[in-house]
């Protein structure tokens, strides 16, 4: 991965982005190419050859785009590398948040780099797209399910050894979607030890209605556990939240919406809410009904 020079490596950046865009996407060439592109920092993946297989750039307004990797070349961890490579050049140029127009099939791929989603759909180019953003660092705003469902998706790609999840009976709309649900799976299979705490204020709806993460769960006992409040008082707070022990947290003011904040950079916030958390699961009991069903 290198940092491009416009002028010098324009064939390269060319090369990449008229065979993604212009041949394979039908993208208008005229569209393709902007005033932007020679005030931008892009980046390159090449080959040991020094064939370019990517391309992607940051904007003056800091926005991330033309990413871009040639098809042969994909599912290799080039789009990863490169995403990671921008991120690091605007923490450089210390700018508070980034944003992109992801195309609607990238969305996963941009969520578990943290990236949230803001605002409705829209097309570019004829192609579905819809704004993302990520805080570096910080949290950043929560809008709905999606954007919720990012953020969760996010902290468990992110998580080292664990995730703790406090919701008021599993959420119903966020964490029994397939996205979500799969990431917690990813992260409960890695090799190593590692757990997903969840604390709930009502187990027994969860266990009526059938929620899909229990059957996860039961087939992992080793890394979930949960815990039901038993303090009144913790029976009657109104938010909900989620954080891992890398630094990221999602919190919502009322859990029985999805609005509110998160992201995989807001160490003070995901530091507060675990030991919140921590306080509240030594009180609480065990729900050893879920290990019976």
């Amino acid at each position: 991965m290198v940092a491009a020079d416009y002028a010098r490596d324009h064939a390269l950046l060319r090369a990449v982005r008229e065979t993604v865009f212009v041949q394979e996407q039908q993208v208008p060439v005229e569209l393709e190419w902007d005033a932007l592109d020679p005030l931008c920092y892009h980046v390159l993946a090449l080959d040991a050859g020094g064939r370019a297989l990517g391309t992607a750039r940051l904007t003056p307004e800091r926005r991330i785009g033309r990413m871009a990797v040639l098809a042969p070349s994909r599912g290799r961890g080039i789009g990863e590398a490169m995403l990671a490579a921008l991120l690091e050049e605007a923490r450089r140029r210390q700018w508070p948040e980034v944003s992109l127009h992801a195309q609607l099939h990238a969305l996963p791929f941009y969520a578990r780099a943290g990236f949230v989603p803001a605002g409705p759909p829209f097309e570019e180019a004829g192609i579905g797209h819809r704004e993302m953003r990520r805080r570096l660092p910080g949290a950043s705003a929560v809008e709905d399910a999606e954007s919720a469902a990012a953020v969760l998706v996010a902290l468990a790609g992110h998580a080292r050894r664990e995730l703790g999840l406090y919701t008021r009976a599993m959420d119903p709309g966020l964490l029994d979607r397939m996205d979500v649900l799969d990431a917690l799976r990813r992260f409960a299979v890695r090799p190593g030890e590692h757990r997903i705490r969840v604390l709930l204020q009502d187990a027994a709806t969860p266990q009526r209605g059938g929620a899909p993460l229990l059957p996860l769960a039961q087939r992992l006992p080793s890394v979930f556990a949960f815990r039901e409040v038993r303090d009144p008082v913790d029976a009657r707070y109104p938010s909900a939240y989620a954080f891992n022990d890398t630094g990221g947290a999602l919190f919502r003011p009322l859990g029985h919406r999805f609005d509110g904040e998160g992201g995989v950079d807001d160490a003070p916030a995901a530091r507060r809410l675990q030991l919140e958390f921590d306080r509240v699961w030594e009180r609480s009991r065990p729900c050893t009904e879920y290990r019976a069903l």
